[in-house]
């Protein structure tokens, strides 16, 4: 534990209710959304950045740990303290008064604090939304330090590719405060410093504002259940989608029948809309959408999406084994409600990977047949962003067996899938749930160390102090 008299001079630094020491009210910031869970000394909660800037610049001048902290719905362990009960949990949950809105921009200046419901809440009547879709509510400022993807990434992109401008907070003496806010959508004038920030869990910097891209809304939307003849066949499917939709294409979500099953079990509110009930091995979510309202004599997104499986399913490659169109709430109920329907299956050791997309099902094939003979209690109930190459390669052991409180087991099992997965078909370990001590030792073995040694010297200069999970 700290010494009192660092918790009386960081408390007179931050707003009244900045500082939370009682034991009950520091739980929701102690424990991560899957498992991790970690003992902190206190918890500071600035509402300026100026307030983050003083935190900072204390605890850098007297050594003390910093851990920041967005909406705390991380996976890998990036914003949850450790067990020592010595590090300060920096949150951001009540950066919230900035929201300057420029329609002409089509952009928004805001505080790292708001939740992406919120986000959108406020957007909604203006007819624009902040394009990264995702089962879980986390705030922008972790958002934008993990890089998240979403569900429609293929259309519009991640975090970082809708990120105009930043202001952080770097872990120095003087807590220096860097102006990265620009509005501007072309800027060559040297090095994009707002990318080192983005997706490299806040160890270089707290985010405490942004500027991000926004989009129109979609008033016109379509979607369909397709069931690929086989895996093989997932990519030439896919292809014949973009080919025949173009810009339209907004989702393209896989879900094994493992994973379905759980979701169904798990929500009964959930419709089981395949025939008889018969769930496929293996089934993509499909979604069309633009963003004007419906023209006089102007062909239904129903009707776009039909023609195109038409065509598709007439020609000579024949990747469609069944499709049909269906009402969008009910199937993106199902695709957002297969974490928790899994999570409740038995323990879940889960991984965030990414492929080249021609590679994605030769992966998850591959694994299918190596995972039962090397671990016979695993069940595998895989899904994810396949357009973009994206696979949640989720594994369930049951609750009462001795793998599921065996951390050696679930060690061998992270070392046997990453070990196929980086080295075997060159993917990635984490697609979009960045760095953090669940994955630090992989982060370790695959990166070469050419680059560890630059991103070692990046953070030396930016932020030197003890901040933020990982080591870089």
């Amino acid at each position: 534990m700290l010494d009192q008299p660092h918790k009386v001079a960081l408390k007179a630094l931050v707003s009244d209710k900045g500082l939370v020491e009682n034991a009950s009210d520091m739980a929701a910031y102690e424990k991560g959304a899957r498992y991790d869970e970690g003992r902190a000394a206190f918890v500071l909660r600035p509402q300026t950045t100026e307030e983050v800037s003083a935190v900072v610049a204390y605890c850098v001048k007297n050594s003390l740990p910093l851990v920041p902290q967005s909406g705390n719905t991380g996976l890998v362990s990036g914003s949850t303290p450790d067990a020592s009960g010595t590090q300060i949990v920096l949150s951001l949950d009540r950066m919230t008064k900035r929201f300057d809105l420029d329609l002409d921009n089509r952009s928004l200046r805001l505080d790292a604090g708001f939740t992406l419901s919120e986000i959108n809440r406020r957007l909604e009547p203006h007819g624009l939304f902040f394009p990264i879709d995702l089962g879980a509510d986390p705030r922008l400022g972790g958002m934008i330090a993990t890089n998240t993807g979403g569900s429609r990434f293929l259309k519009y992109g991640d975090v970082r590719r809708n990120t105009l401008g930043l202001t952080v907070v770097l872990a120095d003496e003087a807590g220096t405060v860097l102006d990265l806010n620009s509005d501007l959508r072309k800027n060559n004038t040297g090095v994009d410093w707002k990318q080192i920030f983005i997706g490299t869990s806040g160890s270089f910097g707290i985010v405490t504002e942004c500027v991000v891209n926004l989009e129109r809304l979609p008033r016109q939307m379509a979607t369909a259940y397709l069931v690929p003849a086989s895996g093989a066949h997932v990519m030439p499917l896919l292809r014949a989608m973009e080919e025949r939709l173009g810009a339209y294409l907004s989702a393209f979500e896989g879900m094994s029948k493992n994973a379905v099953s759980a979701a169904l079990a798990h929500v009964p509110s959930l419709k089981n809309s395949f025939q008889g009930g018969n769930i496929p091995d293996y089934v993509i979510l499909a979604e069309i959408s633009r963003t004007w309202e419906p023209r006089e004599a102007e062909q239904s997104m129903d009707a776009v999406l039909e023609s195109a499986l038409a065509e598709i399913w007439e020609s000579d490659a024949a990747p469609l084994a069944d499709a049909f169109v269906g009402p969008a709430h009910e199937m993106w109920s199902l695709r957002h409600a297969l974490s928790e329907g899994v999570k409740h299956l038995g323990k879940l050791i889960a991984f965030d990977l990414s492929f080249r997309r021609g590679d994605i099902m030769a992966f998850c094939d591959h694994m299918k047949a190596e995972i039962p003979q090397a671990f016979p209690e695993i069940t595998i109930c895989d899904f994810g962003h396949i357009g973009d190459g994206g696979v949640h390669f989720n594994l369930v052991v049951p609750k009462d067996s001795a793998a599921a409180s065996d951390p050696d087991f679930e060690k061998r099992l992270r070392d046997f899938v990453f070990s196929i997965a980086v080295e075997k078909f060159k993917g990635s370990f984490s697609a979009e749930h960045a760095v953090g001590r669940k994955n630090q030792a992989y982060y370790d073995q695959y990166t070469p160390h050419a680059v560890r040694t630059l991103a070692a010297g990046l953070k030396a200069i930016t932020s030197p102090g003890a901040l933020g999970t990982v080591r870089f």
